[in-house]
């Protein structure tokens, strides 16, 4: 059940509790019960609008790809503030691999990127390294569910949690 409101909630964050109690086939009172829990336990961590960047006039977007050294916390914290701050980003995100972070920012032309990758970004002195990407299209997945899903998600069989056992003989798993 949970599995379903999580769904329908990642599809429609506007949705009635009484329309969500209807399509998920429980009580609204219960419904209501779940969506809490699922807030309490933090599967649900919020609600947010989805917003063009093209209708708000900042049609160009882009990742960037930044190499911070040295690799460390007085340099990364300091970072992060100032990439958060800027009206240009949509999400940043620090990862493994020779590039520390990828910046998702939307800007009005192809001018307004470049004096964002010089002015705030290459100016810095623990950027060594940045390639900027232009975003063509963007695609969004599945709603996100957990494993335990015992339901096809984006086309693949996903168990119950039940594993096979070793030697059991079953073609099941993944």
């Amino acid at each position: 059940m949970d599995i379903a409101i999580l769904r329908e909630l990642q599809n429609d964050g506007r949705m009635p509790n009484k329309d969500l109690a209807e399509k998920v086939g429980i009580a609204p009172s219960t419904c209501l019960d779940r969506v809490a829990r699922l807030r309490r336990v933090g599967a649900i961590t919020g609600y947010t609008a989805r917003v063009g960047a093209q209708a708000i006039g900042r049609p160009i977007e882009a990742l960037l790809a930044v190499q911070v050294r040295p690799h460390s916390r007085p340099l990364v914290d300091p970072f992060i503030a100032h990439v958060l701050a800027l009206p240009e980003t949509r999400s940043l995100h620090h990862t493994s691999g020779p590039d520390d972070f990828f910046v998702h920012v939307a800007c009005g032309s192809v001018q307004d990127l470049q004096s964002l990758v010089l002015d705030q970004f290459t100016a810095r002195p623990e950027v060594a390294r940045l390639q900027t990407h232009l975003i063509f299209a963007t695609w969004e997945g599945s709603p996100l569910l957990p494993y335990e899903a015992a339901e096809t998600v984006g086309g693949r069989r996903q168990d119950d949690g039940k594993r096979a056992k070793k030697g059991a003989g079953a073609a099941g798993g993944r």
